[in-house]
Parts: structure tokens; sequence; C-alpha cells
């Protein structure tokens, strides 16, 4: 896409009705610039690597794509998301749920490691449209044969460098070389290093690339501070500054 006539509503990006009535519903007004971007290249098909930061709406950026394309009426696994850790697993999920509210029973799996497995495959068998999980456990249900991939269309990598530095590089190269061409692939990490930038060469068919600066959301006149406290004290020392505060 070229900067001349830059979509600046979601109804030019080309998304369903449903999904704009749904955006709409949740307060969304205007695309975010990575938004703007790249709804339309993942929209037409294309493999895409996108280099954003965390809080400049990429999950809105690949998650309505995916359910733009997502055949509801096939309960088998349609696309397939990977994230670093089961917080933003488990964020990357409730966001799908928000956004398909207009497109009828859709359903979507978080599977991670630390939760129990059970449930996981209870739902896997059922059928889970879209499954968003963190390579480690996604390769268990692999080995396992409760994960199948042979309808997978879309693979995401969601902050494919913090999965690098967390060590799951080797499990995210096993899971793509599992999921058969065709497919559409989408690369989203802050940083590109070496291996990252190996990765889309070898997984990702003519990719389109998107820069998008991530732009402080502070106000200068704010000031901030910030204490270093084990995970148990946090909401202990949260509760006690408010009430100083």
């Amino acid at each position: 896409m070229t900067d001349e006539q830059t979509p600046t509503t979601f109804e030019q990006l080309g998304l369903r009705p449903e999904l704009l009535a749904t955006l709409t519903s949740l307060g969304y007004e205007v695309p975010t610039p990575i938004q703007e971007k790249t709804i339309p290249v993942l929209i037409e098909g294309r493999d895409l690597i996108g280099q954003a930061q965390t809080g400049t709406g990429k999950t809105a950026a690949f998650a309505l794509p995916i359910l733009q394309q997502l055949d509801a009426a096939d309960r088998s696994t349609q696309a397939l998301v990977l994230a670093p850790t089961r917080e933003l697993a488990m964020q990357v999920a409730e966001a799908f749920h928000s956004y398909a509210r207009g497109l009828g029973p859709i359903s979507v799996l978080p599977v991670y490691g630390g939760a129990p497995i059970q449930l996981q495959l209870r739902h896997l068998e059922r059928g889970a449209q879209i499954v968003v999980g963190t390579p480690g456990r996604l390769i268990d249900h692999l080995e396992r044969g409760t994960l199948k991939l042979a309808s997978v269309r879309t693979v995401v990598l969601d902050e494919a460098d913090e999965m690098l530095r967390m060590g799951f590089i080797d499990d995210v190269e096993m899971i793509l070389s599992k999921v058969a061409a065709p497919r559409q692939t989408a690369l989203f990490s802050a940083t590109m290093p070496q291996p990252i930038q190996r990765i889309a060469a070898r997984h990702l068919l003519d990719p389109v690339r998107i820069e998008v600066e991530h732009k402080t959301m502070a106000a200068p006149a704010i000031e901030q501070r910030f204490l270093n406290v084990a995970e148990p004290q946090k909401l202990d020392v949260l509760v006690r500054i408010l009430e100083l505060e």
C-alpha cells in the first residue's frame, strides 16, 4: 500500500459489517497505524512481517483479518497464533472473543503450560477454530496428536523476539514446519534479530514488510516511579501506595 489515500476508518479497510458493528460497540473509532497498514494486507492473503511493539494495536491487526476469513461452519482449527507467555496467550484469546461477538459461536482456545491439560484436550476434541498458545504446550499437543493442523490457513507469530529470548525458537521452527502450504504467515516482532530474520526468510513467502514506530503515551508532566517487588507482594504494596497517596 502507498501512503496516498491511506484508509482512516475501519470501513475503508474492507472488514465485514458484523466486525464493524462490534468495533463500534467496543468504542473503536479509527484504526491505529499498524491496523491501517496490516489489515488490508492480511485480508488480501499476503504474508507479512510487522515490526511493532506492544501497545500499538497489533492484536486487532491480525485478529480481525483472521475472523474476516474464518469459516464458522467448519469446526477444525483454521488459525494458529504463537505467543511467548501464558499471559499474552490469554490476552490474545480474549481479544478474539471480543471481536467475534457478532459472528455467532466461534471457538477460541488458549493453550499454555501450567494449566490442566485435560480441559484443553476436551476442548480440542470438540473443535477449536482458533488456537492461541505458547510453543511448549503446542508441541505437547502435537506430540499427543490432539492438535490437528491440516486445516490451518493462517499462522501468526506474536512477539517473535520474545519467543527467541525465552528459548522457544526451535519449537517455533518445528511448529511452522508442520503447517502445510498453502498457508498465510504473519510475524510480529518489536526487534528483528538475525534468528528472527532467518525464520522469516525460511517460512514466509514474499512478505509485505510494515514498520510502525511506537510512540510513548506518557505525558511529560507526569512523574513516574516504580518499585521492584516480588510477585506475591505486588497487591499488598499497591494497596499501601493507594492508601498513602
